[in-house]
């Protein structure tokens, strides 16, 4: 059912999946991408729906390569994969998808709700495709539109997010309101990424109940289609410390868009410049907003591949 792709061991689960971890999978290189690539995409004639399991810092996904495929995800499916105990357990899942002449890409929160952008869940396709074709830079067709993707060097990959959004309504808020100062205790800064944000700016990151402020201020009215929540501690003008709770997720290790987020409006409050490097609980992230959009630089690492068995598959829709 699947085929290794460098010397490592099977962890087998005839219940649910078999996944294959690999020695040295941050080592793949362009002729092994091609080898796998027909195993992940999509169902077989079997009946199993191949995936590839990888992160960005911590900030975990499932990839699902559907291309000339008949895409089979549900909420209801994404939500079951998403469960850590009765699925495969991920922070978003990435659904590569053909749509005309472009690779498009989907994100599955683990609640089974779909986002508009997905940061580091953008990095680690695009990382998959460029080590596909061999190309240096690729562009992904993603809810938050057409992002530019670059191979940075050294295993890093940068994506261009887009420009914030800052109004009221784009972010979106239920009403207007100055989104630098929010009318919240401990006054936030409200951010859109393509999904929207909230960021606290505080003395000490680390010492903020973010299991009991995150779940509260997604929740809020403030913000109809609820939001990401982040507490950032400024360490100098180029150096940001954040912790993240992530709309349908939870606290999470890291967050592309978080990170894009908090470096705006701490730029915008005039803390930062608009190039600094956040320091989150899984790693670090380069930020940096210019003039043509915010530009994310980190790393990504791919884990496993595997394929859900059709009994998973049919108790999961």
């Amino acid at each position: 059912m699947l085929r290794g792709m460098v010397k490592g061991q099977f962890d087998q689960r005839p219940d649910n999946c078999a996944v294959f971890i690999g020695a040295h999978v941050g080592l793949l290189v362009k002729a092994e991408i091609s080898a796998y690539r027909g195993d992940m995409s999509g169902n077989d004639q079997n009946g199993h729906l191949s995936f590839l399991k990888m992160h960005g810092l911590g900030n975990d996904f499932v990839v699902v390569d559907v291309r000339q495929r008949v895409d089979p995800m549900t909420p209801a499916l994404a939500k079951a994969i998403g469960d850590r105990h009765f699925g495969i357990g991920f922070d978003q899942l990435a659904l590569i998808r053909d749509e005309g002449n472009v690779v498009a890409v989907d994100y599955w929160n683990a609640d089974g709700s779909l986002s508009d952008a997905c940061g580091n869940a953008t990095r680690c396709v695009a990382r998959l495709l460029m080590d596909e074709t061999g190309a240096t830079s690729i562009v992904l067709r993603t809810g938050r539109g057409d992002l530019e993707c670059e191979d940075a060097g050294n295993g890093l990959i940068r994506v261009n997010m887009g420009q914030p959004q800052l109004a009221w309504h784009e972010i979106p808020l239920a009403r207007e309101m100055d989104t630098l100062l929010l009318p919240l205790e401990g006054a936030p800064s409200a951010t859109g990424m393509g999904n929207p944000h909230c960021s606290f700016f505080v003395e000490d990151a680390a010492a903020v109940e973010l299991d009991t402020l995150g779940p509260q201020i997604e929740q809020d009215p403030l913000f109809p289609e609820r939001t990401n929540v982040q507490v950032v501690q400024v360490i100098d003008r180029e150096n940001l410390r954040v912790r993240v709770w992530e709309r349908g997720v939870g606290h999470t290790l890291a967050s592309g868009s978080s990170s894009c987020a908090v470096a705006v409006a701490a730029a915008r409050r005039g803390l930062t410049e608009r190039a600094v490097t956040v320091h989150l609980d899984g790693g670090d992230l380069g930020i940096e907003w210019r003039e043509d959009g915010v530009w994310m630089t980190g790393p990504t690492m791919l884990v496993a591949s595997g394929a859900f068995s059709p009994e998973f598959l049919d108790t999961a829709r």
